[in-house]
């Protein structure tokens, strides 16, 4: 009976403590190949993962005219030596509530209301420079945007501001710095959406390597999203020094960063063993490594992506030590009993 309780044990510790080996694992050369994919930045991550985003259009790095719109709230300003009245009329207004457009006009002390919809700030500007000379000679007009209503990217999560107007010449880069983005933010899991499309620009390109030619021209209604820093992660699991969670910010991170991160391996744990699980559940793909390719390979080589587990094998010897270690209270209580049983004259199998 002990025979067979103890056969039985080994048999599921044997099935469970081991590393998988099925012929769908793939070796270092693989994986090498992929840590490649990954570094080249976000798209070709999700790519890995099954998601695929067209190339990100040249024409968006242009820059465009910029027109007034229904609802923009202008600034406007007057220089004239003589007229001191209508001067600093003119800027308290600007001051209080400023000057809006509505119904395609602007209304301006000692002028009738003025069409400015569809035109530039310099066509808008010389526009209303032109009616006031009509009346007062050598009047200056000097014009930009106090705020606009629907011509402004929107922007959520990690930043200070929710806002920030457009004028067909500011860019991406201008808008994060504006918006105060934390440097710890998750930048692979934070997007920029156009008409409701998310496009194909890589923010940690553009903010971590300088990359200009993710620097695209913002237009109203684009909305931007900056992730929080664990809002993508991988696991390190087995035989390491702490199994725990590792946020990626950046959306990859070299193995032996992680592994040093959940404490390296301990002496218990099978070096020669150390698998990165990748993709769904139902169909993965498991790359084997070992403790060599750890240390001589660059760690560009060796990259991760959100979604990895990192397992460390046991030793064998560790998984013997441990089931004999789970198995001694067993035989001790059936020591025991069988001890107990004799003393009345019962037989224990």
């Amino acid at each position: 009976m002990r025979n067979l309780i103890f056969f039985s044990l080994v048999v599921a510790l044997a099935s469970c403590g081991s590393p998988y080996m099925g012929k769908d694992v793939y070796g270092a050369d693989e994986f090498v190949l992929d840590s490649y994919k990954i570094r080249e930045g976000k798209f070709s991550i999700l790519e890995l993962e099954g998601k695929c985003y067209e190339e990100l259009d040249e024409n968006l790095l242009a820059e465009y005219q910029d027109c007034i719109h229904e609802d923009d709230l202008l600034e406007i300003a007057l220089y004239h030596p003589k007229r001191l009245d209508l001067v600093t009329a003119v800027q308290e207004i600007g001051k209080s509530v400023g000057f809006r457009v509505v119904d395609g006009q602007v209304a301006l002390p000692d002028l009738p209301s003025v069409e400015v919809k569809g035109l530039t700030l310099e066509e808008a500007r010389q526009k209303i420079q032109e009616c006031y000379r009509k009346e007062i000679r050598d009047m200056s007009v000097f014009l930009t945007y106090r705020d606009r209503f629907s011509r402004k990217v929107e922007l959520a999560g990690l930043v200070a501001m929710p806002s920030i107007p457009v004028d067909g010449k500011i860019r991406l880069f201008d808008v994060l710095a504006k918006a105060r983005v934390p440097t710890d933010a998750n930048l692979f899991k934070s997007y920029l959406l156009r008409d409701g499309l998310m496009l194909s620009v890589d923010l940690h390109k553009l903010l971590k390597e300088g990359d200009m030619s993710q620097n695209i021209v913002m237009r109203g209604g684009d909305k931007v999203y900056i992730a929080e820093t664990s809002a993508a992660s991988l696991m390190v699991m087995g035989e390491v020094g702490v199994e725990r969670v590792i946020s990626l910010p950046n959306g990859y991170m070299p193995l032996r960063h992680a592994l040093a991160e959940a404490r390296g391996i301990p002496y218990t744990g099978d070096k020669s063993y150390i698998q990165v699980i990748r993709g769904n559940i139902v169909r993965p793909k498991i790359y084997t490594l070992n403790w060599e390719h750890v240390i001589h390979l660059p760690n560009d080589a060796l990259l991760l992506m959100p979604g990895d587990i990192i397992y460390v094998a046991a030793k064998p010897i560790t998984e013997w030590n441990r089931f004999i270690s789970q198995l001694l209270p067993s035989f001790t209580t059936v020591d025991v009993l069988s001890n107990s049983c004799g003393k009345f004259g019962l037989t224990f199998p």
